[in-house]
């Protein structure tokens, strides 16, 4: 299972900003006396969360079971939403006031609702378990411009990336020694295209802005208020992907491809390199036994010293008229125990600190289900959360097309960028 990655379109600021006028619920910091979770713990709690129920239904019933036990007079209420058409949900919610107590959300798509004061500021009213997190994980739920956190950090999860031995040799490198720095990933790539008359790309897809971030690039002010990835180490790294790309180093579907298209030419023995999961292995195994004999496994390639993390939350609805409930759930649900045995169940990482120093984590049994789970948990411990909480859907479409441009000839990089972050930079503005 990999972690959710959709980001929110930019309607859901709007409709929630509509929402917070209708409601007159107060300022855009959550409204004062209204932030308040002091009380009994009593009452329903309706729990959202997205596309969880078909795998999971007795694990979150167990979950919710306890938490009705340990506090009586509590009922929750679960609801699941499947993954499609999640951001759109609560942008209806958002607009009609009917956001649930507490709700699985990312960090963008808390950002808009933190912003129109639906999100409840957990580091206010709950900052006594700031230590039970990891500081990274803490900080992801944390919100450009505005103090205060506003979910409670759950499960996260980070991805390795596969190689292809067999490829790796029959193009003249050494597959024990693949890159792991981008400057050695751009010269390896550009010898494998060279060595394979162009038959065998590296790489299956453009850089994406977790790319720019893994490279060094600074994406945004120190402030948060507006873009930057078109600085001198953005154009050099859009410099050297516009090499690939005319190199025959980069699938020539690229500008097109989608993660999971990207997989399927990984699997078809055209790509050298991608990122996967425990689960993809597995599926590898089954489905493609003369890949799986061939596969490496190594960290994402990086020039920070940092993997990246993608990190989901439990936000409390500012708005909930049970909010000591809520709290108490969302903080029971994301405690080290119950974070402990879910990722047990599926190939999710603890956001609790010391969770990941459990043997599950770090004791391989010669598997590589097993290492791939002990080198994402070992490089979780110190990772970051590249993508920017600001950037839209809309906005990576923007990056996204720029980059094509740039690959294609048509913009220099630099121009590419520029007109990338200008526009980025004005959407930020008009919401």
């Amino acid at each position: 299972m990999r972690c959710h990655s959709r980001r929110i379109p930019a309607a859901l600021a709007v409709l929630a900003a509509s929402a917070l006028l209708l409601s007159g619920c107060g300022a855009p910091d959550g409204g004062g006396d209204s932030d308040s979770a002091a009380g009994k713990v009593e009452g329903q709690v309706t729990f959202q969360t997205w596309n969880l129920k078909a795998r999971f239904q007795k694990y979150f019933d167990g979950v919710i079971a306890e938490f009705e036990k340990k506090y009586p007079g509590t009922e929750v209420k679960w609801v699941d939403q499947p993954a499609e058409g999640y951001p759109q949900k609560l942008s209806a919610d958002a607009a009609a006031g009917t956001l649930p107590d507490v709700v699985n959300v990312s960090p963008d798509l808390a950002y808009p609702l933190a912003k129109a004061g639906l999100a409840l500021d957990i580091g206010k009213v709950a900052g006594k378990y700031r230590g039970e997190y990891l500081d990274g994980a803490w900080k992801s739920q944390e919100m450009p411009g505005m103090p205060g956190v506003y979910a409670f950090p759950w499960y996260l999860n980070t991805g390795p990336v596969f190689y292809n031995k067999d490829l790796f040799r029959k193009a003249g490198l050494d597959p024990a020694k693949p890159p792991t720095t981008y400057d050695r990933l751009f010269a390896d790539a550009l010898t494998m295209a060279r060595n394979s008359d162009r038959k065998i790309a590296m790489l299956a897809g453009t850089p994406s802005i977790e790319d720019f971030g893994r490279y060094g690039v600074r994406l945004m002010d120190v402030r948060g208020t507006a873009f930057t990835f078109n600085e001198p180490k953005g154009v050099q790294l859009l410099t050297h992907y516009q090499e690939l790309y005319a190199a025959g180093a980069l699938d020539p579907q690229a500008l097109t491809a989608v993660a999971e298209s990207a997989g399927r030419k990984f699997e078809q023995q055209s790509v050298a390199m991608n990122p996967g999961s425990a689960l993809d292995l597995e599926n590898f195994r089954r489905d493609a036994p003369g890949l799986y004999r061939n596969i490496g496994i190594i960290d994402a390639v990086n020039n920070t010293g940092k993997a990246n993390m993608y990190v989901q939350g439990l936000m409390v609805n500012a708005q909930s008229k049970v909010k000591p409930a809520a709290v108490a759930f969302a903080h029971f649900v994301t405690d080290q125990r119950n974070q402990m045995a879910f990722a047990k169940q599926v190939t999710v990482f603890p956001s609790t600190k010391g969770a990941l120093d459990d043997p599950y984590f770090t004791k391989e049994d010669g598997t590589d289900a097993t290492r791939v789970r002990v080198a994402a948990a070992k490089s979780l411990k110190n990772a970051v959360n590249y993508t920017p909480v600001l950037l839209s859907d809309q906005m990576k479409t923007v990056l996204r097309n720029a980059v094509a441009r740039a690959l294609q000839g048509k913009q220099t990089p630099k121009a590419a960028l520029d007109s990338a972050v200008a526009e980025c930079n004005r959407l930020l503005k008009t919401g």
